[in-house]
């Protein structure tokens, strides 16, 4: 193997327009524009690498951009001069650099990723152990609000080949309950329905909003409540399958999650957790659980996509329930590849690395430089 040795890492800054006009989460929270960090690593031979990561804000969970990009900041000289490939070592000099802040980590070790398979000749998905045939359906985004308006979005997303939905909630327990049943009204055969409320709901109601539901509805929930507590008691009190997602972060929260028997699966979004290294052995984990994984992200443009759709395309079919189309959220192109949506699924590209071309002229020039 020829040497190869990072030599600079470029940092860009995107704005990225919800492409909705406002996103609307449990608690009051609301969203209009997201701001993407991109990085650009570059070896002594010039061959280019790219990873991104975008924060839902600063109130989705404990991450936000200045963070990422200060956090940057405090690892990239570390870097310089390691072998992008070694991703382990790259992630031990992350993690000995700063701790923690994985999301600031995820630009950086997906773009090592991407450096690792333009190196051999190969998409990221066959290096992260090797893609199955899978067609991958991708599940939409439906942000919390009137009933019948989350009726008619989840049909126009069903129109459009969707064959997942995302239903927001997380408010008084009745209103939720008719998002609910509003939501999965005209539920197809073959369809899969997460409710998720981000962390929104008591132990009280969400038993309230579950004993309000019509019978027979098929769905599972995710992050019902924001402590590990309360959603321990919420599922000794339910045979509604439960899903984690914020509190299932970092290598020490997935261990601790197959432990405690605590859900029936993870949304695995790659910034909360760190990157395309970690999200492979958190994918792992939970495959030899018997958990079932959906590949997410918080938010991102293409080169998000991107990762979401390599990690994806190596879950085995009965572990795997959807992958995210972040690009459906934000109204900005960053980057371009065959990532092509057809029928409601999509498959990784057999270009090598992601398999993405970035727009520069819509990363415009860096913010920061290290070298």
């Amino acid at each position: 193997m020829s040497e190869l040795k990072i030599e600079k890492i470029d940092v860009f800054q995107v704005d990225l327009p919800y492409s909705g006009g406002v996103y609307r989460l449990s608690g009051g929270r609301e969203y209009r524009s997201f701001d993407a960090t991109i990085v650009r690593i570059t070896t002594q031979n010039g061959l280019e690498g790219w990873g991104e990561s975008t924060p839902f804000g600063s109130t989705y969970i404990a991450s936000h951009a200045l963070g990422v990009r200060a956090g940057i900041a405090e690892i990239a000289q570390s870097l310089i001069g390691l072998d992008p490939r070694r991703v382990d070592r790259v992630n031990d000099a992350m993690d000995n650099a700063l701790l923690g802040h994985l999301h600031a980590k995820t630009a950086l070790d997906v773009a090592c990723w991407d450096l690792f398979g333009k190196s051999v000749g190969l998409p990221v998905c066959e290096l992260l152990g090797g893609r199955t045939d899978v067609q991958m359906p991708v599940i939409s985004s439906i942000y919390m609000g009137d009933p019948d308006d989350m009726r008619r979005r989840v049909a126009e997303h069903r129109q459009l080949g969707y064959l997942a939905h995302s239903v927001k909630i997380g408010d008084e327990p009745a209103i939720d309950a008719a998002r609910i049943a509003a939501s999965l009204a005209d539920k197809r055969p073959g369809e899969f329905f997460i409710v998720d409320a981000n962390g929104g709901m008591t132990v009280e109601t969400a038993l309230r909003m579950l004993r309000l539901l019509p019978a027979g509805l098929d769905f599972v929930l995710e992050a019902p409540c924001a402590t590990w507590r309360e959603c321990m008691s919420l599922r000794r009190r339910t045979d509604v399958p439960i899903i984690f997602d914020e509190l299932a972060t970092d290598d020490a929260a997935i261990a601790q999650l197959v432990s405690d028997d605590a859900a029936e699966g993870i949304g695995l979004k790659i910034s909360k957790n760190g990157g395309l290294t970690r999200g492979r052995r958190h994918r792992d984990i939970s495959v030899a659980a018997g958990y079932t994984v959906s590949v997410q992200e918080t938010t991102g443009s293409d080169i998000a996509f991107a990762a979401i759709v390599h990690l994806g395309q190596t879950v085995p079919e009965k572990n795997l329930r959807c992958v995210l189309e972040c690009r459906d959220i934000v109204a900005t192109k960053t980057a371009d590849g065959d990532f092509t949506v057809r029928n409601g699924r999509v498959t990784a590209p057999t270009a090598p690395g992601l398999g993405i071309t970035p727009r520069l002229d819509v990363l415009g020039d860096p913010v920061a430089s290290y070298f």
